[in-house]
């Protein structure tokens, strides 16, 4: 299991994403977004990643503080004494957590050397190291079981570079951004095989790497990289199925399409993967690798476009609303284009934080599933909404607990916590639920 185990609010990864490649680069592994397979029990894995955890970085936000589930980790959490609680957003901290002492990482512009954040990793060194000492004599009657771990065969798992943009236009990075992240999504429809995060993928955009250091590091079995070239309506992509322990190449392949191909192109690289890996697919698994949300080319590079903001700008209100405008697009021209929907309403429920918008997301959400009522994105981005409606709610009502606001409540305690990281397939987690399972989540 991870050193740290992160709790936030699922809207607030982007917010949380560089604060994650900070702890990495202090070598620690963390826990905070995995890929959970098919059958597994949802809430006893993460209970395991918690119980396990040397550190806890609860990460306070306006909307984490609302999850119930975030706030019942920061308790065991201060109960085992390995909380190392940061605030965001200027949020309001919870009654009972308000006695530990917070850092506070405003204005620390994503910069791993800011003070706010080197008090952070101070704090989590300090906490780790004092966790480690305390198990050091366990350590050694477990050797003999971490050896045979160790020597047990590699489960099949592959981490999806960034593909370089070679187009020589930085205007151009979205999409090929998008096509290394379309890449990690349909592989992760595989069950047999384990697919490295995409934030954790990307901290390594841009840098020259040793593909076999980055094997040992992530402990995957193959790497895939490459690179995108766009001119015009043709694009050329190029891409190489690496065996992370011995460096050798097991399949690549150049590729010269029209943009209107992207999407069969697509799919031949995730089939030509599969096949090269020796990867058994089963049929609904095969049926899933040609999902798109969409045929029509230009919407999908409008709805390209606005993920590319939306990853990199959801503390930027401008940013924010280019997101909605180029999702507004994608769906004038895809109209059931349940992606792009599902989108717009994550953008404008933020976009409410900045008081710019009056539309929390709900329509847009409810479009998208009346698409897709599979689509975890949007189960998420409804459930969102109608926490914060509730929460409005009891606001204006104050301390008066009329029958509605019981109702809205209860409402809110269902499905609420698809913000963050939320129940199982059955009772709690219905984002990793859907995401799993892709059945739609307990709405």
């Amino acid at each position: 299991m991870a050193d740290v185990f992160i709790s936030y609010a699922r809207t607030d990864k982007a917010l949380v994403a560089p604060l994650v490649a900070a702890i990495e680069g202090r070598g620690w592994s963390v826990w905070w977004d995995p890929e959970i397979a098919p059958g597994q029990e949802f809430d006893e894995q993460i209970a395991a990643a918690l119980g396990s955890a040397r550190a806890v970085v609860v990460v306070w936000t306006p909307v984490s503080v609302a999850s119930r589930w975030v706030r019942g980790e920061a308790r065991e959490a201060a109960d085992r004494g390995i909380l190392v609680p940061a605030r965001l957003a200027a949020a309001t901290l919870p009654f009972d957590v308000r006695a530990i002492h917070t850092i506070d990482l405003d204005g620390w512009g994503d910069d791993p050397a800011s003070v706010p954040c080197q008090n952070l990793l101070r704090a989590l060194e300090a906490t780790v190291t004092r966790k480690r000492d305390s198990t050091k004599n366990a350590a050694g009657e477990t050797a003999t079981a971490h050896h045979a771990a160790n020597d047990a065969p590699m489960r099949l798992s592959i981490c999806v570079l960034p593909f370089a943009n070679m187009s020589g236009e930085p205007e151009q990075e979205y999409f090929s951004d998008g096509i290394s992240e379309d890449i990690i999504t349909d592989l992760s429809k595989v069950s047999t095989l384990a697919v490295t995060a995409r934030n954790t993928a990307f901290t390594f955009k841009g840098k020259h790497v040793d593909i076999s250091q980055v094997a040992r590091q992530l402990k995957v079995s193959h790497v895939l990289e490459g690179s995108v070239r766009k001119a015009g309506q043709r694009v050329r992509i190029t891409a190489q199925l690496i065996d992370g322990k011995t460096g050798n190449h097991l399949w690549a392949e150049r590729y010269d399409r029209d943009l209107n191909d992207i999407f069969s192109l697509q799919d031949e690289i995730s089939q030509a993967i599969v096949a090269a890996m020796k990867l058994k697919l089963l049929p609904d698994e095969k049926k899933a690798l040609g999902q798109r949300g969409t045929s029509n080319p230009e919407a999908y590079k409008f709805f390209l476009m606005a993920r590319q903001h939306y990853l990199s700008g959801v503390n930027d209100a401008r940013l924010l609303d280019a997101v909605i405008r180029l999702c507004q697009r994608a769906v004038q021209v895809d109209p059931g284009y349940a992606h792009a929907w599902a989108l717009m309403a994550a953008a404008q429920r933020v976009s409410t934080y900045f008081g710019k918008h009056t539309d929390n997301g709900l329509e847009a959400a409810e479009r998208a599933l009346a698409f897709d009522a599979n689509l975890a994105e949007a189960h998420a981005a409804r459930a969102g909404a109608l926490m914060e409606r509730s929460a409005r709610s009891r606001s204006r009502c104050g301390s008066t607990r009329t029958r509605g606001t019981s109702i809205a409540r209860r409402r809110a305690s269902a499905i609420g916590c698809a913000t963050s990281r939320v129940p199982s397939a059955t009772s709690r987690r219905p984002w990793r639920a859907a995401r799993a399972t892709g059945r739609p989540a307990t709405c």
